[in-house]
């Protein structure tokens, strides 16, 4: 085993193997019981078949690979994309759309045929409410053709000649 330096020198240090066995390659004697070798693998670890990888012959068998990906995994049809045969079948592209979805008319948007029919545009407007006449102020053509604009003041008091100001006095 190895040796410990003397308290009283001030050294609480395991001599390495090189100084106590004097070998060159840098192994201690306990590193050496423990069948540790220069690249750090112990017997045990090579017994379990255990390589450079970190892959063992165990994982081997089941068909791991370095993508850590099973012939399993593999025969139904994982891909890098995460994506089953099964998904494909079901028609789901990489936007996570079924065909199912796409055939209802649902876009990027979110937006349904059935809502397109409608008419309910992106700013959730109806086509009856354009049809009014509504605009983006909220003003109705009806109330355009009574002449009230923005202030809710009508044209008929306009042409009196009244203001705001002649109100108040």
């Amino acid at each position: 085993m190895c040796k410990r330096v003397e308290q009283e020198e001030g050294k609480d240090l395991i001599q390495k193997g090189n100084e106590v066995t004097g070998e060159r390659k840098g192994e201690t004697e306990r590193e050496r019981q423990k069948g540790r070798d220069r690249k750090g693998e112990t017997e045990r670890e090579r017994q379990k078949g255990r390589d450079r990888k970190g892959e063992t012959e165990r994982e081997r068998q089941k068909g791991r690979d370095r993508k850590g990906e099973t012939e399993r995994e593999r025969q139904k049809g994982r891909e890098r994309k995460g994506e089953t045969e099964r998904e494909r079948k079901k028609g789901r592209d990489r936007k996570g759309e079924t065909e199912r979805e796409r055939q209802k008319g649902r876009e990027r948007k979110g937006e349904t045929e059935r809502e397109r029919k409608k008419g309910k545009d992106r700013k959730g407007e109806k086509e009856r409410e354009r049809q009014k006449g509504r605009d983006r102020k909220g003003e109705t053509e009806r109330e355009r053709k009574k002449g009230r604009d923005r202030k809710g003041e009508k044209e008929r008091e306009r042409q009196k000649g009244r203001d705001k100001v002649e109100d108040r006095v």
